[in-house]
């Protein structure tokens, strides 16, 4: 039975251990507030139709956009919207408890018309402490290769303390970096890259950073940013093993940082339109399970 045989409207789920309380959707398992309740800060962005609408969405089974919005498998085309659509689906929830929550979407009748595979995608969320777990899970359920890219896009208020300048902020990475952004044309990855870390562990939020568009990396050695306040040193953790590519994005004026960690990433500008042939892709035997972890936590 679908997905779509078991939901018919958006819940909202309500996470709380005593010290951080956590609000999810079951439109898109996207999180719709993190606050840590000693100081009552929302550290999630809030959404903004004339800005940005989005809070934190999941990006599957495609990351960024497609050549033309499509792509062909076994001779067949299909169409699908930059960051596919599980941002837009109603999962069904699985299990829930006032410390996790666990959702999860598979395929129908209306997702094998842009992507012919059978899956399930799971979203689980789980309070321990100070810190917010998010696990997600991609099964291969059918009897061929399931195709497919999953990141992760959550928006972080920058600043956190109402007219603080941005300018007080900074990435800090787990390492020092040596690595050169690509620079998106038309949401897809060009083919000029620009310098932007030299060996060095921050990455000052100064004005102008995103006037050419999100910062797209395929090649950083952490796996933990830090975006924080030099000044009132707060700020949001956020851990990422086993996530290739990474992007940075804010859309001035809007108050807010996306830290993206991405398994795949949008198609370059010359992309053959095989999803076969898409850097990043994971190719996903009958029967097996993809898992990555992401761990946030507000200070």
């Amino acid at each position: 039975m679908s997905n779509a045989d078991h939901v018919t409207e958006a819940q909202e789920l309500l996470l709380d251990n005593g010290v951080l309380r956590v609000a999810v959707s079951s439109m898109g398992a996207e999180m719709q507030s993190l606050r840590r309740l000693d100081t009552g800060t929302e550290y999630l962005w809030q959404g903004d139709p004339a800005v940005w609408p989005r809070r934190a969405p999941w990006l599957f089974p495609i990351v960024g956009r497609l050549r033309g919005d499509r792509y062909t498998w076994q001779g067949c085309t299909y169409c699908l919207p930059q960051h596919g659509f599980a941002r837009d689906s109603l999962f069904r929830v699985a299990s829930a408890d006032p410390g996790s929550v666990s959702l999860a979407l598979t395929d129908s009748t209306a997702t094998r018309a842009s992507f012919p595979f059978a899956f399930r995608l799971s979203i689980s969320y789980r309070l321990a402490a100070d810190t917010l777990v998010i696990t997600a899970e991609v099964t291969n359920p059918g009897p061929g290769v399931l195709p497919f890219s999953f990141g992760g896009h959550p928006g972080f208020r920058c600043p956190l303390v109402p007219g603080e300048p941005v300018s007080d902020y900074e990435i800090s990475f787990e390492h020092r970096e040596s690595s050169a952004r690509w620079l998106v044309e038309d949401g897809l990855i060009g083919r000029t890259r620009e310098g932007i870390l030299d060996g060095q562990r921050a990455l000052p939020l100064v004005e102008g950073l995103f006037a050419r568009g999100a910062l797209v990396f395929k090649d950083l050695r952490s796996e933990t940013v830090r975006l924080h306040s030099r000044r009132a040193g707060n700020g949001v953790d956020l851990e990422f093993p086993g996530f290739p590519y990474f992007g940075i994005w804010s859309k001035p004026p809007g108050p807010f940082v996306c830290l993206e960690p991405w398994c795949g990433i949008a198609d370059p500008v010359d992309a053959s339109g095989r999803l076969e042939d898409k850097e990043g892709i994971v190719l996903l035997s009958p029967g097996r399970s993809f898992v990555r972890r992401l761990v946030i936590r507000p200070y």
